[in-house]
């Protein structure tokens, strides 16, 4: 049973984007459009958030106490498709996505 199961086709997308609502919103466009054509779909699974801190120093040259520390936020989500057809496959690849989110799509 279990190799059954393995040998589906599954489409799997991993999204990312630095905004958690222009991320969720992504992923809901992209859910839509799967059941719309006849997808079972799984997910969004949220992953776990990057963080990319940096800290600078304010001055140039002396006060070296006095800094400033910035992070960047990257914001993972994981989709699964199951038994996708063609015509999910060219759904999503016509899907107008925001500026900012980026798409990986595997076919497993």
């Amino acid at each position: 049973m279990a190799k059954e199961e393995l040998s589906q086709p599954r489409l799997r997308l991993r999204i990312k984007s630095y905004d958690n609502k222009l991320i969720d919103n992504s992923a809901r466009q992209i859910i839509d459009t799967a059941t719309r054509n006849g997808g079972v779909v799984a997910g969004p699974i949220p992953l776990p958030t990057d963080f990319k801190r940096y800290t600078v120093n304010r001055s140039t040259f002396v006060h070296k106490d006095a800094r400033e520390q910035f992070e960047l936020r990257i914001h993972k989500r994981l989709i699964d498709i199951d038994n996708p057809n063609q015509k999910i496959v060219e759904a999503l690849s016509n899907l107008n996505l925001p500026a900012g989110v980026e798409i990986e799509i595997k076919m497993t």
